[in-house]
């Protein structure tokens, strides 16, 4: 499927819907802000299961149609929370990712609660599994989680210390599960970005969701992920783009979080002073945050965390807030961020006006995954149509 259609991410536009982008080389658009539901998982405390489906309500009404998701995220509770969230809505309007590469299977010594960062009972625990019979008997879990009929976006999780067997068996299952149209997309997400060049590079991969690495902070991606995205073709998600909470806020503070660690000082000045020059070009830190993985052409989407009604409200007004080009040139040259930085499209994907086909004239999966797909026994694989033969 994926090698029928042009590279190039195509703008899509309707009336309510914040304006999409297309994962390069497949018939999945997504809108310019992602929904990211680990916190509705009960992230680092705990989300009523009220304000988790007002989020996504909000979420909805503002336009925004992709949401992730994984296993991963409170044993469960966010693709459980998600999909009760969006079961009712039409199913060809949006788009929903999950990832593969850790099971849920019983926990013989619960101590009570999660030790992975989630408030959530540790009843389950996390099984590392990369294998073709884990990553389609992943799948098959979070369908039965969400209750949904498909996942349109598939990625492997977290697969620092898995490459081979990541490369080898999981991304093989996921291709055939995508060339015969049962997904939409497939590839990485991870916090790393030299082995997410290599998914792209050496890998059936589509999409890597990036996080924290191409940020106002943290330019690393683009020694490798994003040169190798734009080589192949190949499209990013960005994600972590706050760096676990030091460029949230207009005025950054000691403290506050960088990669889920206290900010050293050095990094906190830095972030103040990019605050500064924002505020001079008439904009604000957590706002260009948000714009500055735009930058770059690979990305498709900037995914955000959000817990309640408020956040998205919040998250939303920040996205569509004017941000201006000349902003990138002065932090440049500044010496605030890499020099190679690029300049971006000359209109945003927010304010981007035009005609172009709407997502129900482009190819869509038509061979999902559905709930009569048989249970399998604890261990056993979900069953699969049978491998071409080459």
């Amino acid at each position: 499927m994926s090698g029928g259609l042009d590279s190039a991410p195509l703008d899509i536009h309707e009336e309510g819907v914040m304006p999409r982008r297309r994962v390069a080389r497949t018939s999945v658009g997504l809108t310019a802000l992602g929904f990211g539901a680990a916190v509705i998982g009960n992230l680092y405390r705990t989300t009523s299961a009220a304000d988790a489906s007002a989020a996504v309500d909000a979420a909805w009404d503002a336009g925004i149609r992709y949401f992730d998701t994984a296993p991963h995220y409170g044993l469960g509770l966010s693709e459980q929370r998600l999909g009760a969230a969006l079961r009712q809505r039409p199913r060809e309007e949006y788009v929903v990712s999950s990832k593969v590469g850790r099971l849920l299977v019983p926990n013989e010594r619960p101590q009570g609660v999660d030790s992975e960062g989630f408030v959530v009972p540790d009843d389950l625990r996390r099984q590392w599994d990369f294998s073709r019979d884990g990553v389609l008997r992943s799948i098959e879990d979070s369908l039965r989680r969400t209750g949904l009929d498909r996942l349109d976006i598939v990625y492997v999780h977290d697969p620092d210390d898995h490459w081979r067997q990541a490369a080898d068996e999981a991304l093989p299952a996921l291709a055939e599960l995508r060339d015969q149209v049962v997904v939409g997309a497939i590839g990485a997400g991870m916090n790393q970005s030299a082995m997410l060049a290599r998914f792209l590079r050496e890998t059936a991969a589509d999409v890597v969701m990036l996080a924290g690495r191409y940020t106002l902070l943290d330019q690393s991606a683009l020694d490798d992920v994003l040169p190798a995205a734009r080589e192949a073709g190949k499209s990013v998600v960005a994600a972590g783009v706050f760096n676990s909470g030091l460029l949230s806020r207009p005025r950054p503070a000691e403290g506050m979080k960088y990669d889920y660690q206290d900010a050293p000082r050095e990094l906190v000045a830095r972030a103040r002073a990019i605050a500064e020059v924002c505020e001079e070009h008439g904009t604000s830190l957590p706002a260009a945050a948000i714009a500055f993985p735009t930058t770059h052409p690979s990305t498709v989407n900037v995914t955000l965390g959000m817990r309640d009604r408020a956040q998205v409200t919040q998250n939303v007004a920040l996205q569509r807030s004017a941000v201006p080009r000349a902003l990138w040139a002065d932090l440049r040259d500044r010496g605030l961020i890499r020099q190679d930085v690029p300049s971006p499209p000359a209109v945003s994907l927010d304010a981007a006006e035009g005609r172009a086909r709407p997502p129900s004239s482009l190819p869509r999966p038509t061979r999902p995954i559905t709930r009569a797909t048989p249970r399998p026994s604890p261990g056993k694989p979900v069953p699969l149509p049978p491998l071409r033969k080459h």
